[in-house]
């Protein structure tokens, strides 16, 4: 009995949240640690179908590095990064592609509807959802001058036309998107899965944008867990930077998140992708996880 009045206590406290956030917006950036292993893969795809059951919109933009670098190692091509940003040639590109938009895309589409979820998966060259051009990233030559380099087919997103995901959601459909943007020639550029998320959160004027990271959010010491920032306005976010507290991928992340604050986004949450059911645990509960980044 007391095991049920845990549940019903439960339930009720999600009621004020269902309320809230039927027939909103929920972009949530897959990645990290919850792709790969089977049982958070699992934890991650019923938190969204239950989302889309209760009324929410889900929208799902979705990494892939790890696949990505098992099938280059495969066939023999090594990685190289500058400054994080995964140089990539013609060659690779095919295959990030063939990754992204393929395999990890599909899987994804794949475990939903088995979970009883309608799902569609398609990359951001499909219906012209992601309009990009190539990045140079500023790295630092010998004398110390930060010069713009080619590091390839990578990309920026010039422009997000949603139109396809406005009638994916009015048809009932959980959109699974790879971040691959189109240029002007219909060239193919691998685009940032966090900021692809961002812009997009924009674009549909999301309420809620939710990064799944491999960390417990954003901390004030990193090696205590406990130091958790567990609401963070976005005029702080500078502060923290100068400190150091902000440091290193998390600083990408944060900087998504504002953007995201900045263009429309109602909220954007920073949690813990390797938590079973963290999606749940942030959206549905008084408490939440991790941190939510806010105006």
């Amino acid at each position: 009995m007391n095991s049920a009045l845990e549940k019903a206590g439960i339930l009720v406290e999600a009621l004020p949240y269902i309320k809230k956030f039927a027939g909103k917006t929920v972009v949530i950036k897959y990645g990290g640690a919850a792709m790969l292993n089977d049982d958070l893969k699992e934890a991650v795809i019923q938190d969204i179908v239950l989302m889309k059951y209760v009324g929410i919109n889900p929208v799902i933009v979705h990494g892939g590095g790890p696949e990505i670098n098992s099938l280059l190692k495969r066939v023999g091509l090594e990685s190289t990064f500058i400054q994080g940003l995964r140089v990539t040639d013609e060659a690779t590109m095919e295959l990030v592609e063939m990754v992204l938009a393929g395999k990890v895309n599909k899987e994804i589409v794949a475990r939903l509807q088995r979970q009883g979820g309608k799902a569609v998966g398609i990359s951001g060259k499909d219906g012209g959802l992601i309009k990009a051009k190539k990045r140079f990233e500023l790295v630092k030559n010998e004398a110390g001058d930060r010069i713009p380099t080619d590091i390839g087919y990578v990309g920026d997103v010039v422009k997000i036309q949603p139109d396809l995901l406005f009638g994916l959601i009015d048809q009932g459909y959980i959109p699974v998107i790879a971040p691959i943007g189109a240029g002007e020639t219909g060239e193919a550029y691998n685009i940032n899965a966090d900021t692809a998320a961002g812009e997009i959160a924009q674009a549909l004027e999301a309420d809620k944008l939710v990064l799944l990271t491999d960390v417990e959010g954003i901390l004030r010491d990193r090696n205590n867990p406990d130091s958790l920032i567990s609401s963070l306005q976005i005029n702080q976010v500078e502060p923290l930077m100068e400190e150091g507290i902000l440091s290193g991928g998390m600083i990408p992340k944060v900087r998504c998140c504002v953007e995201a604050l900045q263009g429309g986004v109602g909220t954007t949450h920073i949690i813990d992708g390797r938590l079973p059911h963290s999606l749940l645990l942030e959206v549905f509960t008084d408490q939440g996880i991790g941190t939510m980044v806010v105006k």
